[in-house]
Protein backbone atom coordinates (compact mmCIF):
# COMPACT_ATOMS: atom_id res chain seq x y z
CA UNK A 1 0.00 0.00 0.00
CA UNK A 2 1.12 3.31 -0.89
CA UNK A 3 0.47 6.47 0.94
CA UNK A 4 0.24 10.07 -0.85
CA UNK A 5 2.27 12.70 0.43
CA UNK A 6 0.94 16.33 0.85
CA UNK A 7 3.00 17.78 -0.56
CA UNK A 8 2.78 15.23 -4.11
CA UNK A 9 0.21 14.76 -6.81
CA UNK A 10 -1.52 11.38 -6.64
CA UNK A 11 -1.42 9.27 -10.03
CA UNK A 12 -5.15 8.37 -9.06
CA UNK A 13 -7.83 10.89 -8.33
CA UNK A 14 -11.93 9.41 -7.22
CA UNK A 15 -14.22 11.43 -7.27
CA UNK A 16 -17.45 10.53 -5.55
CA UNK A 17 -19.91 10.16 -2.54
CA UNK A 18 -19.05 7.67 0.37
CA UNK A 19 -21.57 7.15 3.16
CA UNK A 20 -21.74 4.96 6.64
CA UNK A 21 -22.56 1.61 5.84
CA UNK A 22 -24.32 -0.31 8.27
CA UNK A 23 -24.25 -4.12 7.44
CA UNK A 24 -24.79 -7.40 9.28
CA UNK A 25 -21.86 -8.88 10.62
CA UNK A 26 -23.12 -12.06 9.14
CA UNK A 27 -24.75 -13.08 5.99
CA UNK A 28 -28.32 -13.02 7.09
CA UNK A 29 -31.14 -10.79 6.39
CA UNK A 30 -30.78 -7.05 7.90
CA UNK A 31 -34.74 -8.01 9.49
CA UNK A 32 -33.13 -10.90 11.69
CA UNK A 33 -29.51 -9.84 12.48
CA UNK A 34 -29.01 -10.08 15.73
CA UNK A 35 -25.25 -8.10 15.41
CA UNK A 36 -24.32 -5.56 12.70
CA UNK A 37 -21.19 -3.96 12.11
CA UNK A 38 -20.49 -0.07 11.32
CA UNK A 39 -18.81 0.51 8.42
CA UNK A 40 -18.48 2.79 4.84
CA UNK A 41 -19.03 2.32 1.48
CA UNK A 42 -19.32 4.37 -1.81
CA UNK A 43 -18.34 3.17 -5.05
CA UNK A 44 -15.20 5.60 -6.01
CA UNK A 45 -13.81 5.44 -2.38
CA UNK A 46 -13.95 1.50 -2.63
CA UNK A 47 -12.04 1.86 -6.14
CA UNK A 48 -9.70 4.49 -4.34
CA UNK A 49 -9.47 1.99 -1.52
CA UNK A 50 -8.53 -0.91 -3.17
CA UNK A 51 -6.29 0.91 -5.53
CA UNK A 52 -4.01 2.56 -2.61
CA UNK A 53 -3.96 -1.15 -1.29
CA UNK A 54 -2.54 -2.56 -4.61
CA UNK A 55 0.10 0.49 -4.61
CA UNK A 56 -1.27 3.62 -6.24
CA UNK A 57 -1.03 6.75 -5.13
CA UNK A 58 -4.88 7.56 -5.06
CA UNK A 59 -6.84 10.76 -3.60
CA UNK A 60 -10.51 10.63 -3.18
CA UNK A 61 -12.29 13.71 -3.26
CA UNK A 62 -15.87 14.00 -1.68
CA UNK A 63 -17.97 16.13 0.94
CA UNK A 64 -18.99 14.35 3.88
CA UNK A 65 -21.04 16.28 7.04
CA UNK A 66 -19.83 18.00 9.94
CA UNK A 67 -20.67 15.27 12.34
CA UNK A 68 -19.54 12.30 13.60
CA UNK A 69 -20.45 9.78 10.68
CA UNK A 70 -18.40 12.31 7.94
CA UNK A 71 -15.42 11.60 10.65
CA UNK A 72 -15.56 7.97 10.29
CA UNK A 73 -15.84 7.88 6.72
CA UNK A 74 -13.44 10.51 6.54
CA UNK A 75 -10.77 8.55 8.78
CA UNK A 76 -11.69 5.34 7.75
CA UNK A 77 -10.45 6.14 4.05
CA UNK A 78 -7.38 7.91 4.92
CA UNK A 79 -6.63 4.88 7.14
CA UNK A 80 -6.82 2.52 4.27
CA UNK A 81 -3.83 5.20 2.96
CA UNK A 82 -6.12 7.19 0.71
CA UNK A 83 -5.27 11.00 -0.14
CA UNK A 84 -8.34 12.79 1.63
CA UNK A 85 -6.81 16.16 1.78
CA UNK A 86 -9.76 17.60 -0.44
CA UNK A 87 -12.68 16.01 1.50
CA UNK A 88 -14.80 18.92 2.52
CA UNK A 89 -16.80 19.26 5.93
CA UNK A 90 -19.83 20.08 5.15
CA UNK A 91 -21.66 21.83 8.31
CA UNK A 92 -25.10 22.47 6.87
CA UNK A 93 -25.90 18.80 5.39
CA UNK A 94 -25.24 15.43 7.09
CA UNK A 95 -23.50 12.55 5.78
CA UNK A 96 -25.21 10.06 4.01
CA UNK A 97 -26.11 6.19 5.37
CA UNK A 98 -27.38 2.85 3.90
CA UNK A 99 -27.94 -0.41 5.07
CA UNK A 100 -27.12 -3.92 3.48
CA UNK A 101 -29.62 -6.11 3.45
CA UNK A 102 -27.93 -9.79 2.51
CA UNK A 103 -29.91 -11.53 -0.46
CA UNK A 104 -32.33 -8.81 -0.72
CA UNK A 105 -30.73 -5.73 -1.85
CA UNK A 106 -29.19 -2.09 -0.19
CA UNK A 107 -31.27 0.64 1.77
CA UNK A 108 -30.40 4.52 0.64
CA UNK A 109 -30.84 7.44 3.00
CA UNK A 110 -28.96 10.36 1.47
CA UNK A 111 -31.48 12.41 0.56
CA UNK A 112 -29.99 15.88 1.06
CA UNK A 113 -26.44 14.96 2.46
CA UNK A 114 -23.43 16.65 2.79
CA UNK A 115 -22.39 14.68 -1.05
CA UNK A 116 -25.80 15.57 -2.83
CA UNK A 117 -24.00 19.40 -2.68
CA UNK A 118 -21.11 18.83 -4.37
CA UNK A 119 -20.80 20.98 -7.36
CA UNK A 120 -17.54 22.27 -9.60
CA UNK A 121 -16.42 24.28 -6.88
CA UNK A 122 -15.50 20.97 -5.11
CA UNK A 123 -12.96 20.39 -7.38
CA UNK A 124 -11.93 23.88 -7.77
CA UNK A 125 -7.98 23.33 -6.09
CA UNK A 126 -8.08 19.68 -6.94
CA UNK A 127 -5.35 19.38 -9.36
CA UNK A 128 -7.49 16.54 -11.99
CA UNK A 129 -4.75 17.75 -14.71
CA UNK A 130 -1.90 16.24 -13.16
CA UNK A 131 -3.02 13.09 -12.55
CA UNK A 132 -2.76 10.33 -14.74
CA UNK A 133 -6.36 8.61 -14.28
CA UNK A 134 -9.65 10.17 -12.57
CA UNK A 135 -12.35 8.03 -11.68
CA UNK A 136 -16.10 8.83 -11.09
CA UNK A 137 -19.39 6.76 -11.60
CA UNK A 138 -23.03 7.01 -12.63
CA UNK A 139 -24.06 7.33 -9.30
CA UNK A 140 -23.21 10.67 -8.85
CA UNK A 141 -24.47 12.99 -11.99
CA UNK A 142 -28.13 11.37 -10.66
CA UNK A 143 -27.52 12.86 -7.25
CA UNK A 144 -28.33 16.56 -8.06
CA UNK A 145 -28.02 18.81 -10.45
CA UNK A 146 -25.23 20.60 -8.80
CA UNK A 147 -23.70 16.89 -8.44
CA UNK A 148 -24.55 16.64 -12.22
CA UNK A 149 -22.73 19.78 -13.46
CA UNK A 150 -19.43 18.63 -11.59
CA UNK A 151 -19.27 15.69 -13.58
CA UNK A 152 -19.59 17.56 -16.50
CA UNK A 153 -16.55 20.04 -15.09
CA UNK A 154 -14.33 16.75 -14.70
CA UNK A 155 -14.95 15.46 -17.95
CA UNK A 156 -13.95 19.10 -19.20
CA UNK A 157 -10.56 19.63 -17.47
CA UNK A 158 -9.40 15.47 -17.55
CA UNK A 159 -10.08 16.07 -21.18
CA UNK A 160 -8.13 19.14 -21.79
CA UNK A 161 -5.53 17.27 -20.44
CA UNK A 162 -2.88 14.25 -21.15
CA UNK A 163 -4.17 11.56 -18.19
CA UNK A 164 -7.40 9.17 -18.56
CA UNK A 165 -10.80 9.97 -17.43
CA UNK A 166 -12.42 6.46 -15.84
CA UNK A 167 -16.12 5.83 -15.54
CA UNK A 168 -18.38 3.44 -14.20
CA UNK A 169 -21.54 3.44 -15.32
CA UNK A 170 -23.15 2.10 -12.40
CA UNK A 171 -26.54 2.74 -12.69
CA UNK A 172 -28.71 2.99 -9.81
CA UNK A 173 -32.22 3.32 -11.29
CA UNK A 174 -33.54 4.60 -8.13
CA UNK A 175 -31.94 8.03 -8.25
CA UNK A 176 -32.74 8.73 -11.75
CA UNK A 177 -35.69 10.61 -12.77
CA UNK A 178 -37.81 8.58 -15.77
CA UNK A 179 -36.37 8.83 -18.53
CA UNK A 180 -33.37 9.85 -17.94
CA UNK A 181 -30.73 7.77 -16.99
CA UNK A 182 -30.17 6.02 -20.76
CA UNK A 183 -29.66 8.92 -22.67
CA UNK A 184 -27.17 11.07 -19.59
CA UNK A 185 -25.16 8.26 -18.70
CA UNK A 186 -24.83 6.74 -22.63
CA UNK A 187 -23.74 10.25 -23.09
CA UNK A 188 -20.99 10.46 -20.34
CA UNK A 189 -20.03 6.96 -21.47
CA UNK A 190 -18.87 8.21 -24.74
CA UNK A 191 -17.06 10.97 -23.22
CA UNK A 192 -14.81 8.84 -21.19
CA UNK A 193 -11.54 7.20 -22.06
CA UNK A 194 -11.83 3.86 -19.97
CA UNK A 195 -15.53 2.46 -19.39
CA UNK A 196 -16.98 -0.23 -17.13
CA UNK A 197 -20.23 -1.33 -17.32
CA UNK A 198 -22.16 -4.63 -17.04
CA UNK A 199 -24.04 -6.47 -19.81
CA UNK A 200 -27.47 -6.68 -17.17
CA UNK A 201 -27.04 -2.74 -16.88
CA UNK A 202 -26.31 -2.16 -20.65
CA UNK A 203 -29.13 -4.22 -21.59
CA UNK A 204 -31.75 -2.33 -18.98
CA UNK A 205 -30.12 1.11 -19.86
CA UNK A 206 -30.20 0.68 -23.86
CA UNK A 207 -31.20 -2.81 -24.84
CA UNK A 208 -27.81 -4.41 -26.14
CA UNK A 209 -27.83 -7.82 -25.83
CA UNK A 210 -24.07 -9.13 -25.66
CA UNK A 211 -20.72 -6.87 -25.66
CA UNK A 212 -20.07 -6.34 -29.11
CA UNK A 213 -23.70 -4.55 -29.36
CA UNK A 214 -22.42 -2.06 -26.35
CA UNK A 215 -19.20 -1.70 -28.23
CA UNK A 216 -20.82 -0.73 -30.97
CA UNK A 217 -23.28 1.60 -29.31
CA UNK A 218 -20.14 3.19 -27.40
CA UNK A 219 -17.31 2.85 -29.99
CA UNK A 220 -14.93 5.95 -28.57
CA UNK A 221 -13.20 5.12 -25.39
CA UNK A 222 -10.16 3.60 -26.14
CA UNK A 223 -10.73 0.88 -23.18
CA UNK A 224 -14.36 -0.63 -22.74
CA UNK A 225 -14.85 -3.79 -20.29
CA UNK A 226 -18.38 -5.10 -20.25
CA UNK A 227 -18.49 -7.26 -17.16
CA UNK A 228 -20.84 -10.52 -17.45
CA UNK A 229 -21.22 -11.39 -13.54
CA UNK A 230 -19.98 -15.01 -13.07
CA UNK A 231 -19.19 -15.29 -16.52
CA UNK A 232 -16.32 -13.01 -17.31
CA UNK A 233 -15.49 -9.60 -18.53
CA UNK A 234 -14.94 -8.53 -22.13
CA UNK A 235 -12.30 -6.05 -22.88
CA UNK A 236 -12.12 -3.85 -26.32
CA UNK A 237 -8.99 -1.48 -27.07
CA UNK A 238 -9.17 0.55 -29.70
CA UNK A 239 -5.24 1.31 -30.88
CA UNK A 240 -5.50 3.39 -34.40
CA UNK A 241 -8.70 1.92 -36.15
CA UNK A 242 -7.99 -1.43 -34.97
CA UNK A 243 -10.25 -2.45 -31.65
CA UNK A 244 -8.76 -6.06 -30.13
CA UNK A 245 -11.20 -7.50 -27.82
CA UNK A 246 -10.27 -9.91 -24.81
CA UNK A 247 -12.28 -12.36 -22.99
CA UNK A 248 -11.32 -13.15 -19.14
CA UNK A 249 -13.15 -16.01 -17.44
CA UNK A 250 -14.65 -14.57 -13.83
CA UNK A 251 -13.18 -16.33 -10.91
CA UNK A 252 -15.44 -19.09 -9.43
CA UNK A 253 -16.73 -17.71 -6.05
CA UNK A 254 -18.92 -18.98 -3.25
CA UNK A 255 -20.86 -15.37 -3.45
CA UNK A 256 -21.66 -13.81 0.28
CA UNK A 257 -22.59 -10.60 -1.00
CA UNK A 258 -22.02 -9.01 -4.65
CA UNK A 259 -22.39 -4.99 -4.15
CA UNK A 260 -19.01 -3.35 -4.10
CA UNK A 261 -17.66 -6.05 -5.98
CA UNK A 262 -17.93 -3.97 -9.20
CA UNK A 263 -15.92 -1.45 -7.88
CA UNK A 264 -13.01 -3.78 -6.80
CA UNK A 265 -12.79 -4.98 -9.91
CA UNK A 266 -12.49 -1.54 -11.48
CA UNK A 267 -9.82 -0.73 -9.10
CA UNK A 268 -7.88 -4.38 -9.54
CA UNK A 269 -7.97 -3.19 -13.35
CA UNK A 270 -6.90 0.23 -13.36
CA UNK A 271 -4.47 -0.34 -11.23
CA UNK A 272 -2.59 -3.33 -13.48
CA UNK A 273 -3.51 -1.02 -16.48
CA UNK A 274 -1.46 2.07 -14.67
CA UNK A 275 1.56 -0.47 -14.05
CA UNK A 276 1.67 -1.18 -17.55
CA UNK A 277 -0.09 -4.83 -18.10
CA UNK A 278 -1.42 -6.10 -20.92
CA UNK A 279 -5.36 -6.72 -21.70
CA UNK A 280 -5.04 -10.37 -20.32
CA UNK A 281 -3.36 -9.36 -17.05
CA UNK A 282 -5.60 -6.28 -16.44
CA UNK A 283 -8.88 -8.53 -16.25
CA UNK A 284 -7.50 -10.66 -14.50
CA UNK A 285 -6.46 -8.92 -12.32
CA UNK A 286 -10.27 -6.95 -11.98
CA UNK A 287 -11.26 -10.20 -11.12
CA UNK A 288 -9.03 -11.47 -8.21
CA UNK A 289 -9.57 -8.27 -6.43
CA UNK A 290 -14.09 -8.84 -6.97
CA UNK A 291 -13.39 -12.60 -6.05
CA UNK A 292 -12.27 -11.53 -2.53
CA UNK A 293 -14.66 -8.94 -1.81
CA UNK A 294 -17.53 -11.17 -3.15
CA UNK A 295 -16.41 -13.48 0.38
CA UNK A 296 -17.45 -10.52 2.32
CA UNK A 297 -20.87 -8.57 3.34
CA UNK A 298 -18.73 -5.38 3.64
CA UNK A 299 -17.39 -3.26 0.51
CA UNK A 300 -14.00 -3.87 1.45
CA UNK A 301 -11.56 -7.20 2.35
CA UNK A 302 -10.79 -7.65 5.86
CA UNK A 303 -7.80 -6.02 7.65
Amino acid sequence: MVTVSETSAPRMIAIGETMALITPAHAEALATAQEVRLLIGGAESNVAIHAAHLGIPTAWVSAVGDDALGVRVRDEVARHGVDVRWVVDDPAAPTGVYFKDPGHGVLYYRRGSAASAMSPATVSEVPLEQADLVHVSGITPALSESCAALIDAVFDRVSAGSGFLSFDVNHRAALWAPGAAAPTLLALARRADVVFVGLDEAEGLWGTADADAVRALIPAPQLLVVKDGDVGATEFHRTGDADERTFAPAIKTEVVEAVGAGDAFAAGYLAAHLQGAEAAERLAAGHRRAHLVLQSTGDLLPD
